[in-house]
C-alpha cells in the first residue's frame, strides 16, 4: 500500500534506538525527509544519515531544544508535515521500574514530566504554527498503556502519559478543523533498551525475582503482565502504526489512541 508519504518532512524525537529508530527507518523508507532528535547517535542511526535524514543532537530536557529541532526541519527541508513525539520513558540517568508511589521524589516527578510531557508540549507549540501555514499536518504522540491502566509501579510515568493522552484529545479538538490530525499510539512492554540494557527494567525485575534478564523478557514479564501474544512487542510493530497515522491514508483518524500492547490492556 502506498502511504503517500514521498517527500513529506518529519521530526522524530528519541529516534536513535528502539521505537524511534524503527519509526525513523520506516518513514525514511517511505520517502520521508526526516530530522531525528536524540542526545546521542548510534551506529544504526548513522547508517541512515544522508541527504534526506539529519541527526539533531539535543537534550530534550532543555526547554529550548524541542523548538530548535522543529525549526531545524524547516531550515533543512523547507517545511514540516509530521511530528512524532517518541522520546520518553526513563529520563536520562534514571532506571525504572520504581515499585511504589513513595519511591519518586519531587525532583523525580519533575524530571519525569519534563521528559515525557513538557518536551511534547514544547515541540507541538513550535510545530503547529508551521503546519497551519501549510494547511495541515500529522502529529503522533507515543504514549503508553500505563496512561489507561494505573498501577503502583512507575506511578509518575503513568501520570505523565495520561497527561499526554488528554493533551492529544484537546489538540485534536482545537486544530483538527484546521487540518492537523493528532493521535496517540500506546505501546505495552516493548523490547527496547528500557528492558534490554544493563541495569534496565529486565535486570531490576530479575533481581527481585531471583532470575536472569533473558528469562524476565522471554517468560516472566509476559506471564506477569498476562500478554495475550506471550511475548514483548517488537519496535517495528509500533513504527508501522505510526507510519499509517502519519499518512494521508489516515485522513479521518484524529483524537484516537491506538493500542499496540500484545493484549495487555483488557478494558473496553
Amino acid at each position: 500500500m502506498d502511504l503517500q508519504l514521498q517527500n513529506k518532512v518529519a521530526v522524530v524525537t528519541g529516534g536513535s534506538k528502539g521505537i524511534g529508530l524503527a519509526t525513523t527507518r520506516t518513514l525514511h523508507a517511505e520517502g520521508v525527509r526526516v530530522v531525528v532528535a536524540s542526545r546521542k547517535t548510534t551506529p544504526e542511526l548513522d547508517a541512515l544519515v544522508g541527504a534526506n535524514l539529519i541527526h539533531a543532537p539535543v537534550d530534550l530536557m532543555d526547554p529550548e531544544a524541542p523548538a530548535q529541532v522543529v525549526h531545524r526541519a524547516v531550515d533543512a527541508f523547507g517545511r514540516l508535515d509530521i511530528l512524532v513525539n517518541n522520546a520518553g520513558g526513563p529520563p536520562p540517568g534514571v532506571k525504572l521500574p520504581r515499585f511504589s508511589f513513595l519511591a519518586p521524589s519531587d525532583a523525580d516527578w519533575q524530571a519525569m514530566f519534563e521528559y515525557n510531557l513538557f518536551s511534547v508540549v514544547r515541540a507541538v507549540r513550535a510545530a503547529i504554527p508551521l503546519m497551519l501555514e501549510r494547511g495541515g499536518g500529522a502529529i503522533v504522540n507515543i504514549s503508553s498503556g500505563h496512561a489507561r491502566r494505573p498501577a503502583t509501579m512507575n506511578v509518575d510515568y503513568g501520570a505523565a502519559k495520561a497527561g499526554m493522552n488528554n493533551l492529544t484529545k484537546a489538540l485534536s479538538e482545537e486544530f483538527g478543523p484546521q487540518g492537523i490530525r493528532v493521535n496517540t499510539v500506546s505501546p505495552g512492554p516493548v523490547r527496547t533498551a528500557w528492558w534490554t540494557e544493563e541495569g534496565g527494567a529486565a535486570d531490576i525485575l530479575a533481581a527481585k525475582m531471583g532470575t536472569d534478564r533473558d528469562a524476565v523478557m522471554d517468560n516472566a514479564a509476559p506471564e506477569m503482565m498476562n500478554l495475550i501474544t506471550g511475548r514483548l512487542v517488537d519496535p517495528q510493530e509500533i513504527a508501522d502504526v505510526v507510519a499509517l497515522l502519519a499518512s494521508p491514508r489516515s485522513a479521518s483518524t484524529t483524537g484516537a489512541d491506538f493500542v499496540v500492547d500484545a493484549g495487555w490492556l483488557k478494558e473496553l
